[in-house]
């Protein structure tokens, strides 16, 4: 029978801890981390995302704006929008939240932003820094990043694994790859080129899956006693929320697993506030 990561729980663990930092900065420097989230124009999903991520950072005490733009904003407007809160001091964090509208290119945005206040950790710079396994402090993208955390709390050790990654997205799947890889997994990148999944899942002691579709691993496809990372988010024929993995198949052969909902989403979302205490706290000592 598998251990459940249960990824609501450590995400309230990791909120509290933030919470005392935020409060720490607040008591010993008068600093109170700032965030600002941009969304261009009215996409359900998005919004409602946006008003989770605004609704905990508020509650955990980090200064939380929402900029809602029309979806006729142009890419120039949106830049000029990032170059002012880059030069504001109070603001530690921007994330411009997709999808964007097709007349802004994201590539563009992206690079706007600047290094030290990507608290996606999508900037090339960063990215740059997570392959070279740099030793500084930088941000890494959320969803790897707290499926990190993941593995640390459950004390689950990459070093020497066999480690899979399905799916090879730049939000998730290659920097999931480069944590796992530079924690000392052998680590295989899979997508829809890969002639025979099954041959690299059979032998995997870790396997990563974000593909977004449904019932794409099953019990057949992993070895006893592997570890299994749900990504997927889907809608199944019920209307429920369901990962990428036949959960209750997998259930009773693998070591560990994430369930869907509970598992990867509310440590996104953790992630991204402990992540805006740390560009916080590191703006601090770039001062120095």
């Amino acid at each position: 029978m598998a251990t459940i990561i249960d990824g609501k729980a450590l995400a309230k663990k990791l909120n509290q801890q933030t919470s005392k930092r935020v409060a720490q900065l607040q008591s010993q420097f008068g600093i109170t981390p700032g965030l600002v989230v941009i969304i261009v124009g009215n996409d359900p999903a998005s919004e409602r995302y946006v008003r989770n991520k605004n609704r905990t950072a508020k509650r955990l005490g980090i200064s939380s704006t929402v900029n809602q733009l029309p979806a006729e904003t142009s890419e120039e407007t949106l830049l000029q929008l990032i170059a002012n809160y880059n030069a504001d001091p109070a603001i530690h964090g921007i994330l411009v939240q997709d999808p964007l509208p097709e007349q802004i290119n994201e590539k563009n945005i992206t690079r706007a932003i600047l290094p030290e206040k990507d608290v996606d950790g999508f900037h090339p710079v960063n990215v740059g820094k997570l392959y070279l396994n740099d030793t500084t402090n930088y941000p890494v993208s959320c969803t790897p990043k707290g499926i990190m955390t993941m593995f640390s709390e459950y004390h689950i050790s990459l070093k020497g694994k066999n480690a899979v990654m399905i799916g090879r997205s730049a939000i998730v799947g290659k920097p999931m790859a480069a944590l796992m890889l530079n924690a000392g997994a052998s680590v295989s990148i899979l997508h829809r080129y890969t002639r025979d999944i099954t041959e690299y899942t059979q032998n995997a002691d870790i396997i990563v899956s974000a593909t977004g579709h449904l019932v794409s691993l099953t019990k057949d496809a992993v070895k006893a006693g592997a570890v299994v990372i749900d990504v997927g988010q889907n809608i199944n024929e019920a209307g429920h929320l369901v990962g990428d993995t036949d959960y209750d198949d997998l259930f009773e052969k693998v070591a560990y697993i994430t369930p869907v909902p509970g598992g990867v989403g509310p440590m996104t979302i953790a992630t991204l506030m402990q992540q805006s205490v740390d560009l916080a706290e590191w703006s601090i000592r770039s001062d120095k």
